[in-house]
């Protein structure tokens, strides 16, 4: 009985690691798939096209389901989603400012913050060489996108750092508020995307309208990679994951997110990929295997201890 239970809860596992990589590799693929689109409008515009049309489809997916929408499904919803806009506010200026090697170094130390967050609240701390995992693929990232070399510090810099610590804690607080309440993933994922796209939709209309009128076929093609792959199955895939698992380990398998966008500049792109960012994604992908066998062998000591403790 217990090994049929370790084999149940390794493949379970399995699957929500499966599907982590996958949302990485959508989000890696939607920085290619913006950059297409930016030049049809502002940022806000793009954003608020993108998410509105996601809340739709979203919206006809639970018109079939017929789940109604609970009260922490609206307030996790509407956080999650104001978490989102705030986060994104700080990495859109500090992009702007800084280099797009401090940006993507900065923002990869979420994989740090995530688990410091998460380990503070739960008064439960994951062992050192996850930490040494995740220190190392930091410093991956770090030779992933050193291409073109650094630049000083700036303004920019200081953004992307406040964007990161935002990001590892709205990762850590998705983790442990949708464990901690009853709420229906979808719903929560359905209200998030709605609010996002609300927001920024407010934010400039005229920008939106002009851009729906530019688009041609190819446009729209790629908006409705965004608004699916990128936006409805991210989200709702992510948030789903995370309630099975840790924030730590998703915010851990998603640091492959980086090496998916290289990918994707260079086969699509037509961008070139230089030997020390080959270095850094065997660096990212090797720290992410190591420090995920390390998160699911203390989840599963601490799962089987809890009752010990208790008693």
């Amino acid at each position: 009985m217990k090994e049929r239970s370790r084999l149940r809860a390794a493949v379970s596992a399995s699957r929500v690691d499966l599907l982590l990589l996958l949302v990485a590799l959508f989000w890696g693929a939607s920085y290619l798939a913006a950059k297409t689109l930016l030049p049809f409008s502002s940022f806000q515009a793009l954003l608020g096209v993108r998410f509105s049309i996601s809340a739709v489809i979203m919206l006809a997916i639970w018109a079939f389901r017929k789940k109604a929408f609970s009260k922490t499904d609206l307030q996790l919803g509407s956080l999650y989603g104001l978490m989102v806009v705030i986060i994104m506010l700080f990495e859109t200026n500090g992009i702007k400012i800084t280099s797009a090697t401090n940006a993507g170094l900065i923002i990869s130390l979420t994989i740090i913050f995530t688990p410091i967050i998460e380990s503070a609240w739960r008064r439960s701390w994951l062992p050192k060489p996850f930490f040494y995992a995740a220190t190392a693929a930091v410093i991956g990232v770090g030779l992933l996108v050193s291409g073109n070399g650094f630049k000083s510090p700036n303004l920019g810099d200081a953004l992307m750092l406040i964007a990161a610590v935002l990001r590892a804690g709205a990762t850590a607080s998705q983790g442990m508020l949708s464990k901690s309440k009853q709420g229906d993933s979808f719903n929560i994922t359905t209200i998030q995307v709605a609010f996002i796209g609300l927001v920024y939709l407010l934010s400039d209309v005229n920008g939106a309208v002009v851009a729906v009128q530019s688009y041609g076929p190819r446009e729209w093609l790629i908006l409705g990679f965004l608004s699916v792959f990128c936006t409805v199955f991210g989200f709702v895939g992510l948030l789903w994951a995370i309630r099975r698992t840790s924030a730590s380990r998703a915010s851990l398998l998603n640091s492959t997110e980086p090496i998916w966008a290289v990918i994707v500049a260079v086969l699509i792109g037509g961008e070139t990929l230089a030997w020390l960012s080959v270095i850094g994604a065997i660096v990212i992908i090797g720290s992410t295997y190591i420090g995920q066998g390390i998160e699911l062998r203390y989840r599963a000591a601490e799962a089987l201890s809890g009752p010990n403790r208790q008693s």
